[in-house]
């Protein structure tokens, strides 16, 4: 874990006139959350960015060496300032910590994108109870405590908060994974309501299939011939969308679960 907590990452400082946006789950540069910073750090946002390794070492595509770098670094060509923290969400105390890290470094934070997610294949009958904890309190948990420490700690203008997170409708044999998803949407989409004295809009977005390396080739066919502009979706399409709705015009967007995934049925 990281333990620099006193010194902005490579030297930084908030950049003037930027507002801050918290991403979680940024570990690899193919991932949805690298490309929504990238498209945020664009359109003028410093960008404290999470990821964890260990999980990334657990799945078939394996640790990306130097991604956190290279990531920064494209964050950084924009004018962006940047904060790369370590983060282990499947532990409770390590949102606060989280937020304590990015508001030492860079500030307050005014858009919060959760893109993290535990994601392990497996069905009803074969569902291990440490996998299902383990999902719920990545996907859920951590989600929830996320939103509270951003709820407790804002203090940007009403009217700019923002907060979004990646959700998914898959069930069928992927149980825990869908089911936790479930739970992430109810918890993001009560923040419209009860964060709404903030001036905090709360959405989720479905981004459907998007390949970020865990697909295989049945998969990938499967999932074009069911879109029907016959193309996968692209973590650019994600980001165009969350760019959308942390900008101005997109605060009249609030409390929905949003489709965009190409018509994928």
């Amino acid at each position: 874990m990281s333990t620099d907590h006193d010194q902005p990452a490579h030297g930084q400082v908030p950049s003037a006139g930027r507002p801050l946006a918290l991403i979680t789950g940024v570990g690899r540069t193919v991932s949805i959350g690298a490309g929504i910073a990238r498209r945020l750090a664009a359109s003028g946002w410093d960008i404290a960015f999470t990821y964890w390794a260990p999980y990334d070492d657990r799945m078939t595509w394996g640790r990306e060496p130097g991604a956190t770098d290279e990531i920064s670094q494209a964050l950084t060509e924009h004018g962006a300032a940047t904060a790369a923290i370590e983060a282990d969400l499947s532990d409770p105390d390590t949102p606060a910590r989280i937020f304590d890290e990015a508001e030492q470094r860079l500030g307050h934070v005014a858009a919060l994108v959760m893109c993290h997610c535990e994601s392990v294949d497996s069905g009803l009958l074969d569902t291990s109870v440490e996998s299902f904890d383990r999902h719920f309190a990545v996907n859920a948990r951590a989600t929830w405590l996320l939103i509270r420490e951003f709820g407790r700690r804002f203090a940007a203008a009403p009217g700019t908060g923002r907060i979004i997170s990646l959700t998914s409708d898959h069930t069928v044999g992927n149980l825990p994974y869908g089911a936790s998803k479930g739970a992430l949407d109810r918890i993001t989409l009560a923040a419209a309501r009860e964060l709404a004295h903030l001036g905090v809009t709360a959405n989720a977005i479905n981004p459907g299939p998007v390949d970020t390396g865990w697909m295989s080739e049945e998969i990938r066919e499967r999932c074009v011939r069911g879109t029907p502009l016959g193309r996968l979706g692209t973590p650019r399409d994600t980001a165009h969308l969350v760019d959308f709705l942390c900008s101005r015009e997109g605060e009249w967007i609030n409390g929905q679960l949003l489709m965009s995934n190409g018509g994928f049925a």
